[in-house]
Parts: C-alpha cells; structure tokens; sequence
C-alpha cells in the first residue's frame, strides 16, 4: 500500500494506492493520524481510485477519521472508488453518512 498526501486550502488530499485489508490498516490509520494533526484541515477527501482491495479493517480506518472530524466540525469526502470498493462503502453503509465523489483532485488541482 502507499499513500500520498497534499494539502489544498482546508482540504487534506489522502491519495491510496494498493490494498488496504487487517495487514496494512494500521498503517494507514497511524499515517492519517499524524497527517491530520499536522495539517489541521476542514475536509480530508480520500482518493480511493487506487484502492484494488478494501476489507472491514479499511472500513474502520475511515469510520474513525470520520468520527475524528465530526467532532471537529469537519467531514470526509470519498473520492473515485473502484466498484467493488463502493459496493463495500455501500453495504457497509458508509456511503450514507460520508460523500462519495466521482471525481479526484485534478478537478481541485490537489494531488496528481
């Protein structure tokens, strides 16, 4: 799994590329964790295009981030995930309390 990052006004761009399953959520998670306490931002919009893999442990990755930043009066933004990732988003039923956006960065002129 890698993940990239790039900050673009109040919005935290989290792009994530590979599997994110019980093998790789933790770090994911540390490395959003620190990346949303040095950024601070408003909205972290995660760029799933890249994601070929999501299991229970992906989903609880976002769940918390998006917890973080409600309490923090922000919110999460999913952008371009693969089917089978949104169907999981779906069922799951992430999809009902985040946004999940067709488009990635290039629209925001955020990561590349």
């Amino acid at each position: 799994m890698q993940v990239f990052f790039s900050m673009e006004g109040k919005e935290l761009w989290v792009r994530v590329k590979g599997e994110v399953d019980l093998e790789s959520a933790d770090a994911l998670r540390r490395e959003l964790e620190a990346s949303l306490d040095h950024a601070h931002p408003e909205v972290l919009m995660l760029d799933l295009e890249g994601v070929t893999f999501m299991d229970s442990s992906g989903l609880g990755v976002i769940l918390g981030r998006y917890r973080r930043l409600k309490k923090q009066g922000g919110r999460v933004v999913i952008c371009r995930p693969q089917p089978q990732v949104r169907r999981l988003l779906e069922i799951s039923g992430l999809s009902k309390i985040m946004t999940i956006h067709p488009h990635g960065p290039e629209t925001a002129g955020g990561v590349d």
